[in-house]
């Protein structure tokens, strides 16, 4: 006998977390910067934050300053994935770090890595959320 599925339900704050990242981001004069609303698409998720930052300092300091407006929230960043700029790489590597920060993940990507793996295109049946400017 399997059990039935039950439907994940969304914190309720998740997305003014998303929002909240994304206005964070902003502040930092990240470029193209998309909250999609994945709730209705995955299980692992609420919403991502798609972010471009031209340098591995500038990637750096969004770094910082999301995971500072997390804490501020009551909500950690649990897990961080890539470094921004990593020791062992080339310069001319692309550049992607991801803020786990469980109903709400931001991507922190330079350009040529936002190009390379399209998460737009990728999750394009994503409803996108109006990001209000600070």
């Amino acid at each position: 006998m399997t059990a039935a599925a039950t439907p994940r339900r969304a914190e309720p704050q998740s997305e003014l977390k998303a929002v909240a990242a994304a206005q964070a981001a902003m502040d930092k004069q990240a470029e193209d910067v998309v909250v999609m609303d994945l709730r209705a698409l995955s299980s692992v998720t609420d919403f991502f934050v798609l972010c471009t930052a031209g340098s591995a300092p500038q990637i750096d300091a969004l770094r910082e300053h999301v995971t500072v407006v997390f804490d501020r929230l009551g909500s950690p960043i649990r897990h961080i994935e890539g470094d921004g700029h990593g020791s062992s790489r080339s310069p001319s590597d692309p550049r992607w770090v991801l803020l786990d920060g469980g109903d709400v993940v931001v991507h922190l990507l330079d350009p040529r890595a936002r190009a390379f793996y399209r998460l737009e295109e990728l999750w394009a049946d994503a409803p996108r959320i109006t990001v209000p400017s600070n």
